[in-house]
């Protein structure tokens, strides 16, 4: 049996069931922060403005969150990239109005080039991507048999051969390779599931 995932639901749920919460804050920061800040640096900013965008767009992100309402006719990834966007534009906008202090011109410049508030967007889908994920694999792998999983993770994931996960696994070559498939297809419905039930009343 696989461990039980660290909460029941997504972070992004989290937020908008407990936003007072402060680990709910901290867990967000932790999960989503790192991207913002690394992207930041990438382009040139120092820390100082690295650091102050970063913390915008993450209380943008996070009070956002808080008051999202579930549309079924949305996905939750294009609500994710409208409100970044958001985050950004009115981050550049206030720039624009009056830039000041060392480094200002960079910054708004930075701001302005469309690639670089793309790889932004990027890496915060992957983040979430990635979170629903995982709470897709624990769901998974516990409504498979330990030998379906266990060939699913060595063909998949570590690449061995179907003749080496048939020898380890005690599966024919063929229901290697079908177990593999399994549950690829379970694991793709199971996101799919998450992202368009997400915060679903």
């Amino acid at each position: 049996m696989p461990p039980a995932p660290k909460t029941s639901l997504t972070l992004m749920a989290r937020i908008a069931a407990s936003a007072d919460d402060a680990s709910v804050w901290a867990d967000f920061v932790a999960t989503y922060g790192i991207h913002v800040v690394s992207w930041c640096r990438r382009y040139g900013l120092n820390d100082p403005d690295a650091h102050d965008l970063s913390q915008d767009v993450l209380l943008r992100f996070w009070r956002e969150a808080s008051r999202f309402q579930y549309d079924p006719a949305r996905r939750f990834r294009a609500y994710l990239r409208r409100i970044t966007e958001a985050a950004l534009h009115d981050w550049q906008a206030g720039l624009a109005i009056g830039v000041q202090g060392q480094g200002g011109t960079r910054v708004l410049k930075f701001l302005e080039a469309l690639p670089a508030r793309e790889d932004l967007i990027t890496r915060l889908e992957q983040a979430f991507d990635q979170e629903l994920f995982e709470r897709a694999k624990v769901e998974v792998q516990a409504r498979v048999e330990p030998r379906t999983w266990a060939a699913f993770e060595l063909l998949a994931v570590q690449g061995l051969s179907g003749q080496e996960v048939s020898d380890k696994v005690g599966l024919s070559v063929n229901q290697t390779y079908v177990a593999r498939n399994r549950v690829q297809r379970m694991l793709r419905e199971t996101v799919d599931q998450l992202e368009l039930s997400l915060l679903q009343p």
